[in-house]
């Protein structure tokens, strides 16, 4: 029998060759028009040519001020289509699926990139306003967000939705919503950073208006055939925080709004949590939210063997397991992960004389 994780997926009408997705993963380096540059071609090409079924770019901003720094990718544009056609062209001759998370990192923006610092840039530097659903900081080297209004929240849902109209111009053929890790849409589900009184915050139905608005309107902005995922913060690993189930009741209404997927993921809403370590700690959220919300999920978290993956699907913990520092590590984690299983590696063919078997 083929292991399951390499057995195809279908999510509406997209087809991946295997159950191997690669995580988006910010790469800060955009100029600071939010363009893709060769960078993202060549890695998210490479990852593709290695054999996954599914590449994500990095999260990418829906609007200039939805950035988390001024190097991040962004698709507001039929500019940013346009530089991002050919990473999608070569990723499907490639094999496989290319996908885009959408962003808005609401009080988390305007920050310096990881590998300088953390800080907030100032206006006079190049930096922007920041907005959250309520008047709190992240952490003290962060700016001070401004309290949206009714107009600024309308302005937001728009943005997403734009935003997955460009995606499908560009070539993508599964949009994930980056509704986790303390990003905007994070900021409205959470209680320890939404104090509105408003119909957007207090009650668990008001603060996930703003995710369920979000995917409706970017449901209603792309074709039937193509899959809308979101990337969802399982807990905050916070006392009086978002909780598992709070995340397993919205992803049930996710998929009444006609949301695929749910990729299952934890914690980053504020500094200074303490989540238990080890690998595959968040898989049995995955497992659980497939069961009770009745959807799809995707696993994630320091899934970096072979059979550790081939467990999560041959179980049905998750429909697809997902990878970060382990494709940074091997672009061809998937190609290896086929020889790993018995499975008959799919080596491009200008590859074949690296792995041809020596003769005698």
């Amino acid at each position: 029998m083929s292991p399951a994780l390499f057995s195809p997926l279908a999510l509406r009408g997209t087809r991946l060759r295997n159950r191997i997705g690669v995580s988006p993963m910010c790469q800060y380096l955009c100029a600071a028009d939010a363009l893709a540059t060769a960078w993202h071609l060549v890695h998210l090409g490479a990852r593709a040519i290695g054999g996954a079924g599914l590449v994500v770019a990095e999260a990418t901003a829906v609007a200039p001020e939805a950035r988390i720094s001024r190097a991040d990718l962004g698709l507001w544009s039929a500019a940013h289509a346009d530089a991002l056609r050919p990473v999608t062209s070569f990723i499907a001759a490639q094999g496989a699926v290319a996908g885009v998370q959408l962003a808005h990192a609401g009080r988390k923006g305007s920050t310096q990139v990881p590998w300088i610092g953390r800080d907030a840039v100032p206006e006079a530097e190049g930096g922007w306003p920041v907005q959250a659903p309520s008047a709190l900081q992240f952490s003290p080297r962060n700016a001070m967000p401004r309290a949206m209004s009714e107009a600024d929240i309308a302005a937001a849902i728009a943005q997403f939705a734009n935003a997955a109209g460009q995606a499908v111009a560009a070539g993508f053929r599964y949009i994930e919503l980056h509704l986790a890790h303390g990003y905007l849409a994070h900021q409205f589900m959470s209680p320890l950073t939404n104090r509105r009184t408003d119909d957007w915050g207090g009650s668990f139905d008001h603060r996930v208006r703003f995710a369920r608005e979000v995917v409706r309107a970017v449901r209603g902005a792309v074709p039937d055939d193509l899959p809308v995922a979101a990337r969802l913060s399982m807990t905050d690993w916070v006392e009086g925080g978002w909780s598992v189930d709070d995340a397993v009741r919205l992803a049930s209404l996710l998929r009444e709004d006609g949301l695929d997927l749910v990729v299952c993921s934890t914690g980053a809403i504020v500094p200074g949590a303490q989540p238990p370590q080890g690998p595959g700690m968040q898989i049995p959220m995955a497992d659980r939210v497939r069961r009770e919300a009745g959807i799809a999920t995707g696993a994630v978290g320091a899934i970096t063997q072979p059979q550790q993956a081939e467990a999560i699907i041959a179980e049905g913990t998750a429909d697809i397991a997902f990878l970060a520092r382990a494709m940074l590590r091997d672009p061809n984690w998937a190609v290896h992960a086929a020889e790993a299983l018995g499975q008959e590696a799919p080596w491009p063919a200008p590859y074949a004389r690296a792995v041809a078997k020596r003769r005698p």
